[in-house]
């Protein structure tokens, strides 16, 4: 990629937005007694608003933009089933999960598993959670980020890691969760904001290029390129590696669901956002908002990347990777990059935070409380902020391992891939089953980890020297999540119908009486019910399926 210039205006604006960001962030919490429920959980404080743009920023990440635009230049709208399928999930997110999370008052995730089945399963999960916090979340975001400032600014990675670190830290070992989240929330308009202006930019160029209808704009693309459902023989028309990617239909609706269920609605990370809420009215909207703001990816993120190859797909041939750069340096004015530049470094930010602090919770919370239970209230503000330095620390030395790997998205989308199933299934059917137990729970984690790192090494090129299992068995990572789900689904009732009954206490507290019960249960509240809204929202998603289908 070649470096971006950037106008003094541009400089000015990003200068203005770190001074904004860190000010609000720390302006925010001015009057707040630092208590452990305000550090963590924002004091149980926040509407629905903040809690919906918070989960979205949290999920947004600068390679997210990135890879983004390289996908819809590649391959189009099909990598808009991570954002659209997001919906769904969070959806479950709204109607299923929640409710729980807020009755039982829960601090961490993990404690929610500690009430369900107990504490072993609880300090496993809350260990898996530090180290995806700090491996995934922190570090890839920051080595990508770092790359990808590099490449635009001409800015040094470990310096540009640095700085990010250092401003970020600030607000949030300072202000906490409340700190954090209003900060995303500002960001969210940002992020958005910015990027919208990149689309808006991309297609206002299309008539100078003889595009002046939608059917010439088509016409101009790959056959498939706006479609979001494919056939394994689609996906590979759209690009030559497109049948490792595995995002067919079927894959899309089977093994989606066990990844977003783990990220979206039971990762600490994101669902401490949930946590935060004032009611529970205004954790299950802000889910709601969240998964409304999730269908916006596709138009301003994958789209610039469709538009890039119709515009420029001479210049970028076929490093995908520079369609995001060279759309800004062709399209956008001095002053506008600028502004994109902001919305950048506002996805990076609000990653790092929010997986900053999860971590330093579930350090304080799952861990030091559970070991030393007369800790003080100041004593766990304390801890946090001092896990929080740590975690930080150790995330910029592991950062600078990134170009070590061969393709961060892979590694990522298989540590997923293999980390998701146990989890999921302990919490899905956690919520559902009366009679799984707390030693199905376990054996489940524990084997399901096993299984995960197995097909990890087995299908990771840097390890094992080639992708047995997607290329040998022809089993993208997708469909290896919706297996292994199904193999710890089966590991896990064979467990629970050998051992004895959950405690009928934790069932009646963590469990619904049947699955229709989700919908069923409560007096309904007209417009403003949470079920009519998800109902509204599940529909909404089903409309725009069927016209980019």
């Amino acid at each position: 990629m070649n470096d971006i210039k950037m106008g003094f205006a541009d400089i000015v604006i990003i200068i203005i937005y770190i001074i904004g960001i860190l000010s609000i962030g720390l302006y925010s919490v001015r009057k707040n007694k630092m208590t452990s429920t305000n550090y963590f959980l924002a004091g149980r404080s926040l509407n629905w608003i903040v809690v919906g743009a918070a989960l979205f920023a949290s999920n947004i990440s600068t390679i997210h933009i990135v890879g983004l635009a390289a996908a819809g230049y590649n391959e189009g709208f099909v990598w808009g089933n991570f954002e659209w399928m997001a919906v769904f999930t969070l959806v479950l997110l709204a109607l299923i999960f929640a409710p729980f999370y807020f009755k039982t008052k829960i601090s961490t995730l993990p404690e929610f598993l500690e009430k369900r089945y107990g504490p072993s399963s609880r300090m496993f999960v809350a260990f898996m959670g530090i180290i995806a916090a700090l491996f995934i979340h922190l570090g890839m975001s920051l080595y990508a980020g770092a790359v990808v400032f590099e490449s635009f600014f001409g800015i040094n990675v470990y310096l540009s890691i640095f700085i990010i670190s250092a401003i970020t830290a600030i607000y949030t070992i300072i202000g906490g969760l409340k700190a954090v989240m209003i900060t995303e929330t500002v960001q969210t308009v940002i992020l958005i904001s910015g990027t919208l202006l990149l689309t808006v930019f991309g297609i206002l160029e299309l008539p100078k290029h003889g595009i002046t209808t939608f059917t010439q704009f088509q016409a101009s693309l790959k056959h498939g390129q706006l479609s979001l459902l494919h056939s394994a023989a689609s996906v590979k028309a759209l690009t030559p590696n497109g049948h490792d990617t595995g995002l067919t239909w079927y894959a899309v609706l089977l093994g989606y669901p066990v990844l977003g269920i783990w990220y979206w609605c039971t990762d600490q990370t994101h669902v401490q956002r949930i946590l935060s809420a004032r009611t529970l009215d205004d954790s299950q909207k802000g889910a709601l908002f969240a998964g409304f703001l999730k269908i916006l990816p596709v138009f301003i993120l994958i789209l610039p990347g469709v538009i890039g190859y119709v515009l420029y797909k001479d210049v970028i041939g076929t490093n995908a990777n520079q369609t995001f750069p060279v759309l800004i340096s062709r399209l956008l004015p001095v002053g506008v990059k600028g502004i994109v530049a902001a919305a950048m470094l506002s996805a990076l930010m609000s990653v790092v935070a929010a997986a900053l602090n999860s971590s330093a919770t579930l350090v304080s919370v799952d861990i030091v409380k559970r070991f030393r239970p007369s800790i003080t209230d100041k004593g766990q503000v304390m801890i946090g902020r001092i896990a929080s330095v740590v975690i930080m620390l150790v995330a910029m030395l592991w950062s600078t391992q990134g170009g070590n790997f061969s393709s961060i998205f892979e590694a990522i989308n298989k540590i997923a891939a293999a980390m998701a199933p146990p989890i999921t299934t302990v919490f899905l059917l956690g919520v559902f089953s009366k009679r799984g137990t707390k030693e199905a729970s376990i054996i489940t984690l524990c084997v399901g980890f096993l299984l995960g790192i197995i097909s990890f090494c087995l299908d990771y090129v840097p390890i094992s020297g080639k992708m047995y299992i997607t290329d040998e068995l022809g089993i993208p990572f997708m469909m290896q999540a919706w297996w292994l789900f199904c193999i710890n689904c089966v590991i896990y009732y064979i467990v629970s119908y050998q051992t004895p009954k959950p405690d009928p206490v934790a069932i009646a507290e963590c469990t619904w009486p049947s699955p229709l019960s989700v919908i069923t249960q409560g007096k309904f509240e007209g417009i403003r019910d949470v079920r009519l809204l998800a109902g509204m929202l599940l529909l909404f998603l089903i409309i725009m399926y069927a016209i980019f289908h």
